[in-house]
């Protein structure tokens, strides 16, 4: 077998790939064909399917109640994305122009808060935010810099500063990726031609950092558009995004067709952002060329 395998080398490395072929059948190709059948289904009288082809589910994806959400999804996705970027550019920037040692460490702490479980530390940011009994609101009336209780639970601004804090890292880390490959070079020679330190960052770091830039916003964007759990124990059931409708329907309501033509109108959505993020890619490395 060993004499046949030395023969065909590219047998050999077709073999090599079962294993991890395998996994990705097991794991992602299987369950998302099995949606996207589902889609295409009816539902049973009791939950469940009945095999029998409809597109009826694509139909009522397209209501104004369900289009309303998943544009108010985005919109949520999209200033969480601004925000990370808002806060997240600075700390990039400063950790990539830290001594080399001092990186790791300040690499190291910012990690360490984020090993803790997602659902723990959501969670804890629910005993912060809760309108009566949350810390803040009762350590600011204690204090006496407020009579009443701020609405700081169950609105827009909860979720948006729960997703923004989960996803956080991966706003940062690519940035400082781009930024520590960045040709220093180019910035003295800026400051040797006495340009303002505003028009050097405007001119030279930010857009060299861009592909940074846009490969952490893909980051935060994608997965705060299917977000559900943040929004569901800080949105505290006020504000729904098509991540909890999409779970409501599978859980619920056992509407597993129509959640499924949910579940593939969004993929199908982050699959057109993925594109334009790669072509858009590919294109910049073309004219850098």
């Amino acid at each position: 077998m060993q004499r046949y395998l030395r023969k065909h080398p590219s047998l050999q490395a077709w073999l090599l790939l079962i294993p991890a072929g395998g996994w990705l059948f097991i794991f992602f190709i299987a369950p998302l064909a099995i949606v996207l059948v589902y889609s295409f289904l009816e539902r049973g009288t009791y939950g469940g399917v009945e095999w029998a082809f409809t597109i009826e589910n694509f139909k009522r994806v397209f209501d104004s109640l369900y289009l309303s959400t998943f544009l108010s999804s985005a919109k949520i996705a999209l200033l969480t994305t601004v925000i990370a970027l808002l806060v997240g550019y600075p700390i990039a920037y400063f950790i990539a122009t830290r001594p080399p040692k001092m990186r790791s460490t300040l690499l190291l702490a910012l990690m360490v808060p984020f090993w803790t479980n997602f659902l723990i530390r959501t969670y804890a940011w629910l005993t912060l935010l809760r309108t009566n009994t949350g810390l803040i609101n009762v350590t600011l009336m204690n204090w006496g810099i407020i009579d009443e209780p701020l609405s700081l639970y169950g609105n827009t601004f909860a979720i948006v500063l729960g997703l923004v804090y989960g996803w956080l890292p991966d706003m940062i880390l690519p940035i400082y990726a781009a930024l520590d490959r960045l040709d220093h070079s180019l910035v003295e020679a800026a400051d040797d031609l006495y340009a303002p330190g505003t028009q050097v960052f405007r001119r030279i770091i930010f857009p060299l950092s861009l592909p940074g830039v846009v490969a952490g916003s893909m980051l935060v964007f994608i997965p705060s558009l299917g977000a559900f759990v943040t929004p569901a124990i800080l949105g505290g059931g006020k504000t729904l995004m098509i991540g909890n409708i999409i779970s409501n329907q599978f859980l619920a309501a056992h509407d597993w067709p129509f959640g499924s033509a949910l579940s593939m109108l969004m993929m199908a959505f982050m699959l057109i952002a993925t594109l334009v993020y790669f072509r858009s890619s590919s294109a910049e490395d073309r004219k850098s060329l």
